[in-house]
């Protein structure tokens, strides 16, 4: 039975995600409850009356998680119900990906292209809007590459677990 400040933290969460990202609150509420829940593995069954919600509340904030790419259903041998957990990779940055932003770039001069010949003023919301995605897109590769050195160092000093630990 989960206890009341792993609640209240799987609720912030919820709200986080909801307000931040979109997410209905329930998928934020799992991925809280998940983030500090014990065994880290969970049945839907587990999940529902951990969190007092319907089976089919819970399995669509599964599916949308596994989507993200930040939950992931697991069975053993022999069991034959799936288990829920966080995804490993997901603790990978998300939103890191330059494609996206080369993408959204190339999409906004598209905008642009329609503009020939406005007013600067009326070019200059998407003129800003391509050189925040180009930038982004060069500068994100090396922005997770630093963060994958710092996280390196962290592992070797001790500050963060390794993976698997």
């Amino acid at each position: 039975m989960p206890s009341d400040s792993q609640l209240i933290f799987a609720d912030h969460v919820g709200r986080f995600y909801a307000r931040q990202y979109g997410f209905p609150p329930m998928a934020g509420r799992l991925l809280g409850y998940l983030l500090v829940c014990d065994p880290p593995q969970q049945t839907i069954d587990e999940l529902s009356q951990a969190l007092l919600a319907s089976r089919s509340a819970i399995t669509g904030a599964v599916k949308l998680l596994e989507n993200y790419g930040t939950a992931r259903r697991t069975r053993a041998a022999g069991e034959r119900m799936d288990r829920v957990g966080l995804d490993p990779a997901g603790r990978q940055p998300q939103n890191f990906d330059s494609a996206i932003h080369k993408e959204h770039a190339a999409l906004f001069r598209e905008g642009l292209a329609l503009l020939d010949g406005a007013p600067p003023e009326r070019r200059a919301p998407l003129e800003e809007m391509v050189a925040l995605a180009e930038f982004l897109a060069d500068r994100l590769p090396r922005l997770v590459d630093e963060w994958h050195a710092h996280r390196d160092t962290l592992r070797a000093s001790g500050k963060l677990p390794s993976p698997g630990a």
